[in-house]
């Protein structure tokens, strides 16, 4: 029963019981009789009119709370005269106006981060209290893969996310090295969320600007070396040239000896010199000239280039062309990267198996891929992709993904290299 419905009951209780009372004493007078019932009468309707006074505040305290738990900021109460009802009216309305500006400004705050994350190019990943994924931006989705989504547990075995976790549960940052040669610094951290810990790792692509200082590097070494051993070269042969015309006046026996012992030298200064010309080249290349170019075309000519080389090593080199839109490149520069590509895939494969070229459309972007059934990539070597002049071949000068990088870079164009660690692997080019 309401506080309300006892009030009520015990006024008419109480009156009832006074007004029995009251016939009882003046049940022989009729006048009295009726003078003390209008009394009681009147008594009700007083007590009935102060309970209903009283009971407002109480009213107004349960349609508050009821407002409150349904999150209604927006309703207003209006005042009603009563100093003691009035004020707390005026606490209420103050107290909604001030609720319903700070849910405002939350979600104001809420949504402009959520638009700052979606925008930002660095990963925001963020765990619930059981290391599942709660939140992560389309950056972190780029750059940790598809099978990274909200709910996968930080402690899933094999997932990307699991891998940068480990990682960083020695140092709270690290370098991370992402598939296709990309590397990203990755930074874990800890916030209170209702009084419990929570972890975020944000993980930001270093790949363009890691690029752009060792490019720096080796550019001004190649140069500097190239300037000193083309001098060096060059006065060598000339002398060398000098004193072959001078080796003319000697004894036949003595000639021979010296013109071949100088011959030898001036080889292996033409060698030095053509050795540095090959690094000399990586940071010559012209601008591309970008002209419509058919990707189909493109591969079946490389196709027909390296057949011979193919047959030679019985790998069978298969096409899968799906219909793509001509892309502006240039194809001199791209035929000289493709090459690289493709004699990386021989070399690869190394003797029966096969290569498989490959276009088509993928969100929006025609891309080419070369895929290979080689043994698959070392995470060594993996980890070491694409960094300038790295092989790992006895005698590789490791110019040759040097070069494919610049010249895609050029362009404009991504790319990867990736696949699972016992093959098969792929070359992919987005344009």
């Amino acid at each position: 029963m309401t506080l309300r419905r006892l009030f009520y009951a015990y006024l008419l209780v109480i009156h009832a019981v006074l007004s029995g009372l009251a016939w009882w004493v003046g049940r022989d007078t009729v006048w009295a009789l009726v003078a003390l019932e209008a009394g009681l009468l009147l008594s009700l309707l007083a007590g009935t009119w102060l309970v209903n006074r009283l009971l407002r505040a109480h009213a107004l305290v349960q349609e508050s709370a009821q407002l409150l738990e349904e999150s209604d900021y927006t309703t207003r109460f209006r005042t009603t005269g009563q100093a003691e009802i009035d004020r707390l009216i005026s606490i209420y309305n103050r107290m909604a106006d001030a609720l319903r500006s700070e849910r405002v400004r939350v979600r104001e705050q809420h949504h402009f981060l959520q638009s700052l994350l979606d925008v930002s190019p660095s990963g925001a990943v963020i765990l619930d209290h059981d290391d599942r994924v709660d939140f992560l931006n389309p950056a972190a989705t780029r750059l940790l893969g598809a099978d990274v989504v909200a709910g996968l547990s930080a402690r899933t075995r094999g997932s990307r996310l699991h891998d940068v976790i480990a990682t960083l549960a020695a140092a709270p940052s690290a370098v991370l090295t992402l598939p296709g040669g990309r590397r990203a610094k990755a930074s874990r951290g800890t916030f209170m969320d209702r009084g419990f810990s929570r972890t975020f790792v944000l993980i930001e692509e270093l790949t363009e600007e890691l690029r752009h200082a060792e490019k720096a590097a080796y550019e001004k070494l190649i140069r500097m070396l190239s300037h000193e051993v083309n001098n060096s070269v060059a006065a060598s042969n000339s002398l060398l040239t000098s004193c072959l015309v001078l080796a003319e006046q000697l004894p036949a026996d003595s000639r021979t000896d010296l013109e071949g012992a100088l011959t030898v030298v001036m080889d292996r200064t033409s060698q030095l010199g053509a050795f540095m010309k090959a690094f000399a080249d990586v940071v010559r290349l012209p601008e591309p000239r970008l002209a419509p170019c058919e990707l189909p075309d493109l591969l079946a000519h490389l196709r027909r280039l390296m057949s011979g080389e193919a047959d030679r090593r019985r790998i069978a080199i298969a096409t899968e062309f799906a219909v793509v839109p001509a892309v502006m490149l240039d194809r001199t520069l791209m035929e000289q990267a493709l090459v690289n590509v493709l004699k990386n895939a021989l070399e690869a494969v190394d003797h029966d198996g096969w290569i498989v070229l490959r276009t088509g459309v993928t969100d929006g972007r025609p891309f080419l891929a070369v895929q290979d059934s080689g043994t698959g990539l070392d995470p060594e070597v993996r980890a070491h992709l694409f960094t300038p002049f790295f092989s790992t071949k006895e005698s590789g000068q490791g110019i040759g993904l040097t070069l494919v990088q610049e010249i895609l870079t050029r362009h404009g164009f991504a790319f990867a290299l990736d696949g699972p660690d016992d093959g098969p692997t792929t070359f992919t080019i987005w344009m």
